[in-house]
C-alpha cells in the first residue's frame, strides 16, 4: 500500500518538473515584443527677427536758373546738387557749372541755383517772401522804362545783360510782351523762366 502511494507522488514530482521544463522551454521560444524606443522632440529655438527698416521721406529741392526745367522736385535723401540738376533735365547751354559745387549734398527746402556764364552776382535765395530779385516794393520791373540798375536787380541780370536789354528797346522800339526779352542774346527759355514773374511791359 504504502509502495502504490510513492509511486504515486514520484509520478506528480516528475510530471511537475516535466511541466516546469516544458514551459521555460515554450517562454524561452516565444518572441518577446520591443518596447518602443523614446521619440525624442525638439523644440525649434526662436528666431531673431529683424526690425523693418524706416523709410525716409524725399527731400524737396527747388532747382532754378539755367537748367531746362526749373521746377521743385523731390529727390532721395542724401542726393547732391548733380542729381538736382539732372532731375531739372540737365544744365542748359549757357550755364557754368565750374561755380557751383556739384557734390554738396542737399537738405530738405533748399534751392539749388545754376548760374551763366558771364553771370556776375547769384540771386539772393527766396525766404517766405518777395521772390529774389524783386524790389523792395514789391512792384515788377519794366524792361520797356528801367534803368540799368533797375534791370540788373532781376536774376541773372548784369551790367552786361542789362545793356543789351536797352540796347535791343533802342535798337527795336518796345518790348510787345514779356516773352520778347527773350530776343535779347544770352537770354535763353532758362533765363527768361526766372524773369517772368518779375518783369512787365507796363500798361
Amino acid at each position: 500500500m504504502q509502495q502504490g502511494a510513492m509511486q504515486v507522488r514520484g509520478i506528480i514530482s516528475l510530471c511537475s518538473v516535466l511541466g516546469l521544463i516544458v514551459g521555460g522551454v515554450i517562454g524561452y521560444l516565444t518572441p518577446h515584443s520591443q518596447s518602443p524606443a523614446p521619440i525624442a522632440v525638439s523644440t525649434p529655438r526662436p528666431t531673431a527677427t529683424s526690425l523693418p527698416t524706416p523709410t525716409l521721406a524725399p527731400i524737396r529741392v527747388h532747382v532754378a536758373g539755367a537748367v531746362l526745367r526749373p521746377a521743385v522736385y523731390d529727390l532721395p535723401p542724401g542726393s547732391i546738387v548733380q542729381r538736382a540738376i539732372e532731375a531739372a533735365g540737365g544744365p542748359s547751354p549757357e550755364a557754368d557749372l565750374d561755380r557751383i559745387n556739384l557734390a554738396l549734398e542737399l537738405c530738405d527746402q533748399q534751392q539749388v541755383y545754376v548760374p551763366c556764364r558771364g553771370e556776375t552776382s547769384l540771386p539772393p535765395p527766396v525766404s517766405g517772401g518777395a521772390p529774389a530779385g524783386e524790389g523792395e516794393s514789391g512792384a515788377l520791373v519794366n524792361i520797356n522804362t528801367a534803368p540799368a540798375t533797375a534791370l540788373e536787380t532781376l536774376p541773372r541780370i548784369g551790367p552786361a545783360m542789362a545793356q543789351r536789354i536797352m540796347e535791343h528797346r533802342d535798337a527795336n522800339g518796345p518790348f510787345a510782351a514779356i516773352e520778347d526779352v527773350q530776343n535779347v542774346p544770352g537770354i535763353g527759355v532758362a533765363t527768361f523762366e526766372g524773369l517772368k514773374g518779375l518783369i512787365t511791359v507796363g500798361p
